[in-house]
């Protein structure tokens, strides 16, 4: 499971203008419309074919909780893509993102300051710059650790730095034990 990844995915969420759909039967009948099929359908869910025709016609309305659960993800997954893409167009060109964070953070700095990690609560407002970087590197299918080495670099130069105005001689920044994290477009 993805923190950041999945955090970046419930901030486009919260721009949906519809709501997806909650039933069984529904989610079905929209996974099978989208994929064009319940054979699909049936192989991604990992159930039969059979299963998934009864979903559609209604004859089954209560999932069993995994089952549930992955075809929610996959419905948000696939739910108004345009919307979902011109969030994050607007994110990452005028908008920017906005970081709600809980964990350790420490830096690497000159010996006599107070570079020891500790926990931190941060709300910070990320340029656009950083929120592009945070999506693109999402789309190419960047791992946790490079999703947070970028948040760290953010939090380096928004928050400790102050876009460069102090803390110049800050070499690196270290982003672990996140408690909370949230994305807000």
């Amino acid at each position: 499971m993805s923190i950041l990844g999945d955090g970046l995915d419930k901030a486009v969420q919260k721009a949906f203008t519809r709501p997806a759909p909650r039933s069984a039967g529904a989610q079905m009948r929209y996974l099978v419309r989208q994929m064009k099929g319940t054979k699909a359908v049936a192989q991604m869910l990992r159930v039969s074919q059979r299963t998934v025709e009864r979903y559609v016609k209604d004859q089954i309305k209560k999932p069993r909780p995994d089952l549930a659960a992955r075809m929610d993800a996959e419905v948000k997954k696939r739910w108004q893509p345009q919307i979902r893409a011109r969030a994050r167009q607007r994110a990452a060109t005028t908008q920017g993102l906005v970081v709600d964070v809980i964990a350790r953070l420490g830096y690497t700095a000159p010996i006599g300051t107070t570079d020891d990690a500790r926990v931190r609560h941060l709300t910070v407002a990320l340029p656009p710059q950083y929120a592009g970087r945070l999506f693109d590197a999402q789309a190419a299918g960047a791992t946790e650790q490079q999703l947070r080495d970028l948040v760290a670099d953010a939090l380096k130069d928004v928050y400790f730095q102050d876009g460069g105005g102090r803390a110049g001689q800050l070499e690196d920044i270290r982003f672990t034990d996140i408690e909370h994290l949230e994305f807000d477009l």
